[in-house]
């Protein structure tokens, strides 16, 4: 028998919108459903990319844009390689905490690099896995800016200007607007228990199609 090709889940948003909150849970649904599945992240999820992240994340000095942008592909280059493709070519799904949207988000709106040139680098690159379902947690950025400021010492990204997660959440929207057949957009500004309601709901969706 043939194995039946595992399902890929992104979870998106900016800061402070509980994405970490909401992966545990989508975690212990899979669990639940019997489900084998791998959880990652990034940047990261290889050995590549986790130093890659280290360098994003905690550079002393600046970044050029982008550069940064070329850190960010060539993990996700690294990440589908070496991990996602097999995984999900095995039949495990995977559930990964960001992927191409958050650098349309980040680099193309946030650094202003242009989401066109994020996307045609990828392309270039050979990049054309597509998420079965992404869920994109979105809030106000202040609000999400205030719960962020409460967890502790932020990273460079983390540290951007307000405008900065403007332009990338606007950049968020728009792609989840354009892409309805696999975004789920979820109000993470409601009670936690609704938010994880939302979210159950939509990988159940995916959990009863793929039966």
């Amino acid at each position: 028998m043939p194995v039946t090709r595992g399902k890929f889940i992104t979870l998106e948003g900016l800061e402070g919108v509980g994405k970490t909150t909401n992966r545990e849970l989508i975690e212990a649904q899979l669990q639940r459903a019997g489900i084998d599945f791998v959880g990652t992240r990034e940047p990261g999820g290889t050995k590549v990319g986790e130093s890659l992240r280290e360098l994003v994340l905690h550079a002393h000095g600046e970044l050029q844009a982008q550069t940064e942008l070329l850190m960010m592909t060539a993990s996700r280059v690294e990440h589908i390689a070496q991990l996602i493709e097999p995984a999900l070519e095995s039949g495990r799904w995977v559930l990964c905490d960001r992927y191409l949207d958050a650098s349309a988000a980040y680099q193309g709106a946030g650094r202003q690099l242009g989401i066109e040139t994020v996307l045609n680098l990828h392309t270039l690159m050979g990049v054309s896995l597509e998420p079965d379902l992404t869920l994109l947690l979105d809030m106000p950025v202040e609000a999400g800016l205030a719960r962020m400021a409460a967890r502790g010492s932020p990273d460079r990204i983390e540290r951007e200007a307000v405008a900065f997660f403007e332009r990338a959440r606007q950049a968020y929207l728009t792609r989840a607007k354009a892409a309805p057949h696999r975004v789920t957009v979820i109000d993470a500004a409601g009670p936690i228990h609704q938010v994880g309601g939302a979210v159950a709901a939509a990988v159940q969706s995916l959990i009863d199609s793929s039966r």
